[in-house]
């Protein structure tokens, strides 16, 4: 099987540039560890995957610190990604966050994307209950190979999401209130485009993939199939007492957001209400060297019907993260393949022992870098639904095996677990160059994954 391959040259590059947008005065000058003014870090993006061509740009992100008083807070935080393949899938982000743009110590942050993916991943439902045949991705596997494609399809993702956070009555007590417009279309692999400028040997097959035979088969509804939107009001409120927010080494961080997407608020066919529960907390083992820190969610519909394309959508307080799927993946469950976990209601946890084993300074810039150790695991707890008399009423006996792509004997999915390690290069506590190693513990998840992001996952 010729596998993607990554480049990680360019991307384990940390560009680190620092420079102080004001002069210093002489009480600056005492605090020689402290950064004041603008600073930014940069990432580039150039990788290689055999069938989606050459990824090519990469991120920056600015750091107002004002007069250094409050770090390691800051306050404005400006990010903007923007990369490209060859062959169509691409990714625009700008996300902005500040406690200090509106008065009255009202927290404001904002992201505005526009993500296109000529081949996202799609295993299905209900976690065990859909059958992962790693055989059918391998080209190498005579027998029973399909297509590299066939646990895919494309999606272009618009979002534009607004939330606003304030006190309520309480130093460690806050209220938040947001919107969120989301528009997703869903189409089948556009396996022409990917095949451009391939070898005859190389080239990706005209086959039925999992997507399809879904919609075939009635899964996915006709309504639903080709996406649409997912607008959503969201309520919450949140406890925290992180002595810093970007790596905490102590404090809980907890919320529990109610969000809510009615047909009148352009949603087309849907309304549903979804119920999210995270708890993390964080303990110091050995000061400013080693902590614990741990993460509890939920995420689950509790009210109409939430169409497929938003199932995978993970939401919290606050992510500056580009891609919110799940479970599975680069920001929930590392080392198991991204959206392996999907239903309608999902449960997950994870587990970090972090190591800052060494610190420095460049110039007036704070510096360290940190070995993380983890165990990530998630299961359904609420199935997305699947009608099993009828779904083999639909596959033709001959055609089709439905153990292939089902097991009913799992009436109720179970724990989905993967551990792993990683690295942490961090400049003004802020700016967090993140490398995961992670291991699926079931080869019914995949088998491993290497994640390059920015922050620590909680």
């Amino acid at each position: 099987m010729k596998k993607p391959v990554i480049l990680p040259v360019a991307i384990i590059a940390l560009l680190v540039i620092h420079f102080s947008a004001s002069a210093q005065n002489e009480k600056e000058k005492k605090q020689a560890n402290t950064p004041t003014g603008l600073t930014f870090g940069a990432l580039p993006t150039i990788t290689f995957d055999a069938d989606l061509g050459f990824q090519y740009g990469g991120l920056v992100n600015f750091f107002d610190y004002g007069d250094g008083t409050k770090y390691p807070e800051y306050k404005h935080s400006v990010k903007l990604e923007i990369s490209r393949y060859t062959r169509g899938s691409g990714v625009n982000q700008l996300f902005y966050d500040s406690k200090y743009l509106i008065p009255g110590n009202i927290r404001l942050t904002a992201d505005l994307s526009y993500l296109t993916e000529k081949a996202v991943d799609f295993y299905g439902f209900n976690g065990y209950q859909s059958v992962y045949n790693a055989d059918f991705v391998d080209d190498g596997c005579i027998i029973y190979y399909k297509t590299r494609m066939f646990y895919r399809h494309e999606r272009k993702l618009f979002r534009f999401t607004g939330d606003l956070q304030g006190r309520l009555g309480h130093d460690h007590l806050r209220w938040l209130a947001g919107l969120a417009f989301i528009n997703i279309k869903a189409d089948t692999v556009d396996v022409a485009s990917l095949n451009k400028k391939k070898d005859d040997n190389d080239k990706l097959p005209y086959v039925e993939n999992l997507y399809q035979k879904y919609v075939r088969w009635g899964i996915l509804d006709a309504k639903e199939a080709d996406g649409g939107n997912a607008n959503f009001m969201k309520l919450g409120v949140i406890y925290d007492t992180r002595d810093k927010e970007a790596n905490a080494t102590k404090g809980i961080w907890t919320e529990a957001l109610l969000l809510y997407s009615p047909k009148f608020f352009f949603n087309n066919e849907f309304s549903f209400t979804k119920l999210v529960l995270i708890h993390r907390q964080y303990f110091t083992l050995i000061p400013n060297k080693l902590s614990f820190a741990c993460r509890l969610g939920y995420q689950g519909t509790i009210g109409g019907h939430a169409p497929f394309y938003i199932e995978p959508y993970m939401v919290s307080s606050f992510s500056a993260v580009t891609k919110t799927d799940g479970l599975g993946g680069a920001k929930n469950l590392r080392g198991i393949i991204r959206n392996r976990v999907v239903g309608d209601g999902v449960a997950y946890g994870n587990l970090e022992m972090r190591w800052k084993f060494w610190q420095t300074h460049l110039g007036r810039a704070n510096l360290y870098f940190a070995l993380n150790t983890f165990a990530d695991a998630g299961m359904v707890v609420k199935p997305f639904k699947v009608d099993e008399v009828y779904l083999k009423s639909q596959i033709i006996s001959g055609e089709e095996n439905p153990d292939n792509y089902f097991d009913f004997s799992y009436s109720n999915d179970k724990l989905h677990p993967s551990a792993g390690t990683g690295l942490r290069i961090a400049l003004n506590e802020n700016f967090i160059l993140a490398v995961d190693y992670g291991f699926a513990l079931n080869k019914q998840d995949g088998a491993k994954g290497l994640y390059i992001s920015i922050g620590n996952l909680f």
